[in-house]
């Protein structure tokens, strides 16, 4: 379910812009990837991912049972408005093994919850019924936004919803300088007491995920 990512190569040298409240953070494997909100931001976390080196599961609308079923997610398989895919090392990690951390790309796309068939009220319930597992079972939960001002909005529109599905509930917030402007993240994490990291462009992810994965 791959979409091309362009990149501009000469990025790759730019640096990370972290807040004041951390430098660095420390995630366990296995890790989960999904959406919140249905975004292509979903697809931009993966492969900052893979760039990174690291193996992850990955589904786009996952339920509590299926990020329950843990390592290879019950060998579901992707499907009409349903993607799945599984690349975590099951030599170290064999399948059912519990996730660790779960990643979330804020972004919300009338586009994509519709190709899923989902509404927007759905799909910020699915969310926070995932957000509340995760924080039950100890699981890691990174929320992330790399889409800019283009994936924001006014109080209580769908980008926002989905925002406040996850970011008040992380304990790692990941963010853009452009996603952050009116520093929305930082009063959320100043809120919580979770770490924020800014970062200037998307590509800065791949070495905040080396560190936070890196034996």
């Amino acid at each position: 379910m791959k979409k091309i990512f362009v990149v501009v190569l000469a990025l790759a040298g730019l640096s990370v812009i972290v807040s004041a409240q951390s430098g660095t953070f420390k995630a366990a494997l296995p890790v989960f990837t999904t959406s919140a909100g249905q975004s292509n931001d979903a697809n931009t976390v993966n492969i900052v991912m893979e760039e990174a080196g690291i193996l992850y599961d990955y589904c786009d609308v996952p339920t509590v049972e299926l990020l329950q079923a843990g390592v290879g997610l019950a060998g579901k398989t992707s499907g009409p408005g349903f993607h799945v895919e599984c690349t975590s090392d099951t030599a170290r990690f064999p399948k059912g093994t519990p996730f660790k951390t779960a990643v979330f790309a804020i972004g919300a796309s009338l586009k994509g919850m519709g190709a899923s068939g989902l509404t927007i009220d759905a799909e910020e319930a699915r969310v926070k019924t995932l957000i509340d597992y995760c924080r039950t079972n100890k699981i890691l939960v990174v929320a992330v936004h790399v889409g800019g001002e283009a994936t924001r909005g006014p109080a209580g529109s769908d980008n926002e919803r989905m925002i406040d599905a996850v970011a008040p509930f992380a304990d790692v917030i990941i963010a853009t300088k452009d996603s952050n402007k009116d520093g929305r993240f930082t009063k959320i994490s100043e809120k919580t007491k979770a770490l924020l990291i800014q970062i200037d462009y998307a590509l800065g992810l791949v070495d905040i995920m080396k560190n936070a994965f890196g034996s």
